[in-house]
């Protein structure tokens, strides 16, 4: 396992959680005696008890920023882990990228039902996605597919057809306009190609705080954006997986895996369809680093923080827009 220096000082995420809100409280004390808080600090507690409890059994590394809403005020922050850190967003960052495209179409540059070309040579062999799978080339897909399958299915194809609207030197310009510059995709040669490059937790957290407030994009934007985070075949394996189908309607969620690492950032919404909980969960550092599957000990842990994240905020209002969500029922095909 992997030691950073708050390790090795004995300052790690059981600390950091602890300090956000004062006096560290046992993890089990606090789950055990308040089933279910109803105002924001005392939900802010729980949820720091949780991320305390479940980071520490999966070890490794945890850099994070969770917060809760507060309708009185600013909101509350329940986890502050290494939160300034710069780091490998991988997967997380699509959100970034999805939000430079979005940006585009808000301002008439592309439209979502205009086509890109798939071919042989910008497949990514063996990545993530579907795009890989369709053996069959070249292909025309429109934007809107390309998104829904960037932030669904993480599809790594879908990075590359991103940069044919939108190239790397773009996106980054676009999110510093925005107010992220730390969250930047990496350029390399071939300027419509580009790694996902980094974020800090803080920004992540800032990024999805700013689209549920409408400031990120415009009103259509930022609707079909969440509208694909938060649809059933979005990412399942972590802070979604063990919940009802109507429990993983209220979260908006993106998952992010490469080498060791294991991250996941989303925003949890109350019963009205307002955002009461975000969070930008960033892991790395530990066992099985080979496994991408939903048994790596960082997915177990976010598996288990689910539940209790959302039974933490379930009677706290949210705050700002509601984003009530379509309903979907399986098809039998016909």
């Amino acid at each position: 396992m992997r030691l950073n220096r708050r390790t090795a000082l004995g300052l790690g995420t059981v600390a950091t959680a602890g300090t956000v809100l004062g006096a560290a409280v046992p993890a089990s004390a606090a789950e055990a005696t308040e089933a279910s808080p109803t105002t924001p600090a005392r939900a802010a507690r729980r949820v720091a008890s949780v991320f305390t409890k479940h980071s520490a059994a999966a070890g490794g590394n945890w850099q994070a920023y969770v917060s809760v809403a507060d309708p009185a005020g600013t909101p509350v922050v329940a986890v502050e882990a290494d939160a300034d850190r710069r780091i490998e967003a991988y997967s997380v960052n699509k959100i970034a990228v999805a939000t430079a495209v979005l940006d585009k179409v808000d301002r008439g540059l592309l439209t979502l039902d205009q086509q890109v070309e798939v071919s042989a040579a910008i497949v990514v062999p063996g990545g993530d996605g579907i795009f890989s799978l369709d053996g069959a080339y070249p292909s025309l897909v429109t934007i809107g597919h390309v998104l829904a399958n960037l932030l669904t299915v993480s599809d790594d194809t879908a990075v590359r057809l991103c940069g044919l609207v939108a190239p790397a030197a773009e996106i980054n310009s676009i999110l510093v306009a925005k107010g992220f510059p730390n969250t930047q995709v990496q350029p390399v040669a071939n300027p419509n190609r580009f790694f996902l490059g980094t974020s800090t937790p803080r920004e992540t957290h800032d990024l999805l705080r700013a689209l549920v407030a409408g400031t990120l994009l415009s009103p259509a934007s930022t609707t079909y954006l969440l509208g694909i985070l938060r649809s059933p075949v979005a990412f399942t394996d972590g802070i979604r997986r063990t919940m009802s189908s109507d429990e993983r309607a209220r979260i908006a969620t993106k998952a992010g895996w490469y080498a060791d690492a294991r991250h996941e950032a989303g925003v949890i919404f109350d019963r009205s369809g307002a955002a009461v909980l975000t969070y930008a969960l960033f892991a790395d550092g530990q066992a099985n680093p080979e496994d991408f599957g939903a048994t790596h000990p960082a997915v177990q842990a976010r598996a288990a923080m689910g539940p209790k994240f959302l039974a933490a905020v379930d009677r706290i209002a949210g705050v700002g827009k509601t984003f009530r969500i379509t309903a979907r029922r399986p098809s039998n095909g016909g």
